[in-house]
């Protein structure tokens, strides 16, 4: 009898192990966090990649790639460069990191240098604000579970809170970003 009731006990718990694995594994993949890149200790990145149409973030040191992020989310209308303050696009060129908040409303936050001066001309000769205020950062403070799965900030580039945490170990003030379409 102790046997047959260790094999039903034993059976049990395989099965509720099992279904548990399986509830969290369901669900579409985009709404599931990447596992984190593997960095050594003490690395710094010198430059970063956005490629928006892969949805990808790249850190690079001495033009070798040290740690990728994907499905990266973007402003509510990602396609197309950043023209004026308020149209919710990211935008694409060469910036800097030049400043970062860890009490930003969103989980810690890089600041990228935009607008540039031809950013600023552009918008002027039309008459309109360039706007600025664009970042990496995290999920909204507060927001527990799964990352945003679909494009939603104003003209930042988004990712997971452990992904920013990361990136902000590795990533110095003044380091470069490029922003490809």
């Amino acid at each position: 009898m102790r046997i047959k009731f260790s094999i039903f006990l034993t059976m049990a718990m395989v099965s509720a192990c099992g279904a548990g694995v399986e509830t969290a594994q369901q669900g579409n993949p985009a709404d599931r966090p990447n596992p984190l890149p593997m960095i050594p200790v003490g690395t710094k990145a010198d430059s970063i990649l956005v490629d928006k149409s892969d949805r990808t973030l790249i850190l690079y040191k001495a033009d070798k790639e040290i740690a990728r992020y994907s499905n990266i989310r973007f402003g509510n209308a990602p396609e197309g460069h950043k023209r004026f303050e308020g149209d919710e696009r990211t935008p694409e060129g060469n910036y800097t990191i030049n400043g970062r908040n860890p009490g930003s409303s969103y989980h810690l936050s890089l600041r990228v240098s935009y607008p540039n001066a031809s950013d600023r001309a552009y918008a002027q000769a039309r008459g309109k604000s360039p706007g600025g205020d664009i970042f990496i950062h995290g999920q909204p403070n507060g927001r527990d579970g799964a990352p945003i799965a679909s494009d939603w900030t104003d003209g930042c580039i988004a990712l997971s809170n452990a992904e920013i945490q990361q990136i902000w170990k590795v990533v110095p003030d003044g380091v470069v970003i490029k922003i490809q379409p």
